[in-house]
């Protein structure tokens, strides 16, 4: 354990002197002003030009949903740039021979910043919030947010060999929380086309106020890390 903290730290000291990364650590907090105070006043001036009660609070829900992802979802990519900078200098190679060990590696990389992320999101989704989020519901978000964190950062290190890839796989893989649109705006069963991407088990769980599609919301997820894992493992680019 010492060694994988001993590893976490030497990331961040890499993420100060990288201020794009910096600043994604940063992003959480200013899109939940934006949110908390935009959203509102949007919906009110919305309301008011087209003389309707209601425009967008129907969908406070959802922005819920897509706020708990944004801590993870930054969290994640900045760890998933820094894994890739090391592929490319090589200081992987040399992280793994060591006591740290590919699973260490992959704990202080990839497990540890979840959970930050994970205690992150619990923190400020009760702060920015539209919603009125029962404790469940808030630890639900927060966990199925850092679980699809997670499923983009090891899509972005699995299918990337350098920094540059890794750019344009996160813009497809952060593609995966569009799965939560269609239980807001698509009729059954055509919805359920999306019923691999946890994030639309994840807005069924809040659209519909029902618990139960907890389950396959971590379920898929878990299943998807899974994958991703042992595929991860026998990539030819982190051998």
């Amino acid at each position: 354990m010492k060694a994988i903290c001993k590893s976490f730290w030497q990331m961040l000291s890499f993420v100060k002197r990288d201020m794009m990364l910096f600043a994604a650590c940063a992003a959480p907090v200013l899109a939940g002003i934006i949110i908390r105070l935009g959203v509102p006043l949007l919906e009110d001036k919305l309301a008011k030009w087209l003389e309707l009660p209601r425009i967008l609070t129907p969908f406070y829900g959802l922005f819920d949903l897509f706020y708990a992802m944004i801590a993870p979802t930054m969290f994640c990519f900045v760890t998933a740039m820094v894994m890739l900078e090391e592929h490319d200098d090589r200081i992987d190679e040399y992280l793994i021979v060591t006591g740290l060990g590919k699973s260490g590696y992959l704990a202080s990389r990839v497990f540890l910043p979840a959970a930050i992320a994970f205690v992150v999101t619990l923190v400020l989704l009760p702060l920015f919030h539209l919603t009125e989020l029962t404790v469940l519901e808030t630890l639900f978000l927060s966990l199925t947010g850092t679980l699809q964190g997670s499923i983009i950062e090891l899509l972005i290190v699995t299918l990337s060999s350098n920094k540059l890839e890794g750019m344009a796989i996160t813009k497809m893989a952060t593609m995966m929380i569009l799965g939560a649109f269609l239980p807001y705006f698509m009729s059954h069963p055509i919805q359920y086309v999306a019923s691999i991407l946890p994030s639309f088990w994840a807005a069924k769980a809040i659209y519909e106020q029902n618990v139960l599609f907890m389950l396959p919301a971590v379920g898929t997820a878990g299943v998807w890390i899974g994958c991703l894992l042992m595929i991860h493992a026998t990539h030819p680019h982190q051998k």
